[in-house]
C-alpha cells in the first residue's frame, strides 16, 4: 500500500483499539472487586447479550482469516472446517449448556468437583484449560501478525513481531482491568462488526457473479489451478494414502467435540442468571455462527475466483491473507482508493475479532490458574458439595473467605500477564501456520482432556476422583505429545522446525488417538479405583443439573 493508504489502515486500527479500551475503562470503573464480578460479570447478562458474546468468543481469526484461506487454497476440504465448527454447537446445546450452568460457578473444574475430591481434579483441569487457551491464543496472534504484515508491506519480521507484542499487551489490559464485564461487551461489539463486514463482502462477491453461486464455484475451480478437483474431496484430506484419510477423520472428531470442552466457551454459561438463559443464549449463538460460516464459503470461493489461489498462496503460504486480498479486489484492485479503503476496513474488523477473542481466552486461562490451580495448591477446599436448596454462597464450607476471593482475583491478574508472555513466545515461530489449523489443534486437546471428564461427571454414576484425574491427563498428555511428534512441529517445509525431523506420529491432528484415550483412561481409572462413588453426591449433582436446585 502507498503511504496514505497505510495511514488510513493505522487510523482504523487505532480506532478499534480506542473503542475496546474505552469499553474496558467503562467496565473497570463500574466493577465491584469480587470474584463473581471478575469471573462472571455479576451473572447479569441477558440471553441475547450472551448469545452475541458467545459468537464473539467463538468466531476468531481462525474463522475469518483461516477458514476462508483454507477454502481458497483447498476448496471442498477447506469447507470441512466451516461444517465442523458449526455442527459442534449441537453438542454444546444438547449436552452441556444447561447442565454446566446449574452445576458450576466459574470454571469447568467447579462442575466436576461437585462429584469428586476437589484438589487433584482442580489442579488437573486447571492445567488442561491453560494448555488449550494458550494454543488458541497462539492462533490469534499468528493471525494478527499475518494481517498487519500484509497491510503494512513489511517483508521482514518487524511488523509481525511488534503486532504480536501489541496484541499481547492489550489482552493483558482487557483482563486485568475490565474482567468478564469488559470482555463480554468487547465480544458483542466485535460480533456486530464481524457479521457486518462479512455480509458486506459476501454481497459484493455475489454481485460480481450476478447472484449465481454456481458461476462463482466454477470460476473458483478454474482459477484455483486444480480444476474440478477443487470442488471434490482430496486436495488436503482424504486423498491418497491412509494417513491423509485418518487425518480427515481426526480433524472432524476434534472440531465436532472440541467446542464443548473449550474453557472460554464454558465460562460464558456462568455469566447468565439461569440455565434457561444459558440454553437460549446458545440458540442465538447457533443462528449467528451458522450465518457466518455460510458466508465463509462464499468468501473463500470468491478469493479463489477473483484473486486466484496462486496469488493467495504467494502472499501467505497458509492462506491467512485471502480475505484482505479479496477485499482489495472487490474495492477496485491494488493501488485504487476503493481497494485500499475496503482492505483497511476488513483489516480493522479482523483486528477487532482477534482482540476480542484473546481477551476471552486470557480471562478463561487466568481464571483456571487462580480459581483452580492456585486454590488447589493453597489451603483446604470443601470435600462435599452444597445440599440441594443451598447455594454455594450459602454453604459456609463451600466458599472461601473474602481474603481468599481477593487473592484469587489478584493471582488471576498476574496469571494474565504470564499467559500473555507464553503465548507471545510460542506464536513467533508459528507465523507461517494457518490459524484455522492451529485452532484445530486446540480443539483436539480440549476434546481429549476436558470433554471426557465433563461428560463422565454429568452422566456416569460410578465416576470417581481417580477416574477424573486419569481422564484429564490421559487425554491431555497424549494430545500434546502427539502434536510434538507430528509433522506440525518437524519433518516438513511447513513445520514449526523445518530443519529437524522427529515426526514419528504421521497425523497432523491427534484427535483420532487422544480423544478415545481420554475416555478410556477415565473409564479405567474409575473401574480400577478402590474408591467407590458416593451415590448421594451423584444424585445431588443430577438433581441440581436437571432442575437448577441449589445452583449459584
Amino acid at each position: 500500500m502507498s503511504g496514505h493508504h497505510q495511514t488510513l489502515t493505522l487510523l482504523l486500527f487505532c480506532a478499534v483499539v480506542a473503542l475496546t479500551l474505552a469499553i474496558t475503562s467503562w467496565a473497570g470503573g463500574r466493577r465491584r472487586r469480587s470474584a463473581e464480578e471478575f469471573y462472571a460479570g455479576g451473572r447479569l447478562f441477558s440471553p441475547v447479550e450472551n448469545g452475541f458474546a458467545l459468537t464473539g468468543d467463538y468466531l476468531s481469526a481462525a474463522s475469518f482469516l483461516g477458514v476462508c484461506g483454507l477454502i481458497a487454497l483447498y476448496g471442498y476440504d477447506g469447507m470441512l472446517y466451516s461444517v465442523g465448527f458449526l455442527v459442534a454447537w449441537l453438542v454444546v446445546l444438547l449436552l452441556v449448556a444447561e447442565l454446566v450452568r446449574n452445576c458450576g460457578r466459574f470454571t469447568l473444574a467447579d462442575v466436576v468437583a461437585a462429584r469428586v475430591r476437589e484438589r487433584p481434579v482442580r489442579l488437573a483441569l486447571g492445567l488442561a484449560s491453560v494448555t488449550v487457551s494458550v494454543l488458541y491464543l497462539v492462533a490469534q496472534m499468528v493471525g494478527a501478525g499475518s494481517l498487519v504484515t500484509l497491510l503494512l508491506g513489511e517483508a521482514g519480521g518487524a511488523a509481525h513481531t511488534w503486532t504480536v507484542l501489541g496484541v499481547g499487551a492489550l489482552m493483558v489490559c482487557y483482563v486485568t482491568w475490565g474482567g468478564m464485564r469488559a470482555t463480554t461487551w468487547i465480544q458483542i461489539v466485535k460480533t456486530v462488526l464481524l457479521l457486518g463486514g462479512a455480509l458486506t463482502l459476501t454481497v459484493l462477491v455475489l454481485l460480481r457473479f450476478g447472484g449465481d453461486l454456481g458461476a462463482l464455484l466454477t470460476a473458483a475451480a478454474r482459477n484455483s489451478g486444480h480444476g474440478t478437483q477443487f470442488l471434490a474431496p482430496g486436495l488436503r484430506y482424504g486423498g491418497e494414502g491412509w494417513a491423509s484419510r485418518l487425518d480427515f477423520v481426526s480433524l472432524g472428531l476434534a472440531l465436532v467435540l472440541g467446542t464443548a470442552g473449550l474453557p472460554h466457551i464454558l465460562a460464558r454459561f456462568f455469566t447468565v442468571p439461569t440455565a434457561r438463559a444459558a440454553r437460549r443464549s446458545v440458540v442465538w449463538a447457533v443462528g449467528l455462527v451458522g450465518a457466518f460460516y455460510l458466508m465463509t464459503i462464499v468468501l473463500g470461493a470468491g478469493a479463489a475466483a477473483l484473486v486466484g489461489t496462486g496469488t493467495v498462496r504467494g502472499a501467505s503460504p497458509s492462506g491467512n491473507t485471502a480475505v484482505p486480498l479479496l477485499s482489495v479486489e472487490l474495492g477496485g484492485g491494488a493501488g485504487s482508493v476503493g481497494g485500499a479503503g475496503l482492505a483497511a476496513l476488513v483489516a480493522a474488523v479482523a483486528f477487532a475479532t482477534i482482540l476480542a477473542v484473546v481477551s476471552g481466552l486470557t480471562l478463561a486461562a487466568s481464571a483456571a490458574v487462580a480459581h483452580d490451580v492456585f486454590a488447589a495448591l493453597t489451603g483446604p477446599r470443601r470435600k462435599t458439595s452444597p445440599s440441594p436448596g443451598r447455594t454455594a454462597e450459602a454453604a459456609g464450607a463451600a466458599k472461601p473467605g473474602k481474603g481468599r476471593r481477593g487473592s484469587e482475583v489478584t493471582v488471576a491478574r498476574g496469571a494474565a500477564v504470564a499467559i500473555g508472555a507464553v503465548a507471545i513466545g510460542l506464536s513467533l515461530p508459528a507465523r507461517d501456520q494457518n490459524v484455522a489449523f492451529l485452532v484445530g489443534l486446540a480443539f483436539a486437546v480440549a476434546a481429549s482432556a476436558n470433554l471426557p471428564v465433563l461428560l463422565y461427571a454429568l452422566f456416569w454414576r460410578r465416576f470417581t476422583t481417580r477416574g477424573a484425574v486419569c481422564a484429564v491427563y490421559g487425554g491431555l498428555l497424549p494430545a500434546v505429545a502427539l502434536v510434538v511428534l507430528s509433522p506440525v512441529v518437524s519433518g516438513t517445509p511447513r513445520s514449526l522446525l523445518p530443519g529437524l525431523d522427529f515426526a514419528y506420529f504421521p497425523l497432523e491432528n491427534p484427535g483420532l488417538v487422544s480423544i478415545p484415550l481420554g475416555f478410556l483412561a477415565g473409564w479405567l481409572g474409575t473401574v480400577l479405583s478402590r474408591e467407590r462413588a458416593d451415590p448421594g453426591r451423584h444424585a445431588e449433582t443430577e438433581v441440581r443439573s436437571l432442575t437448577g436446585a441449589g445452583a449459584v
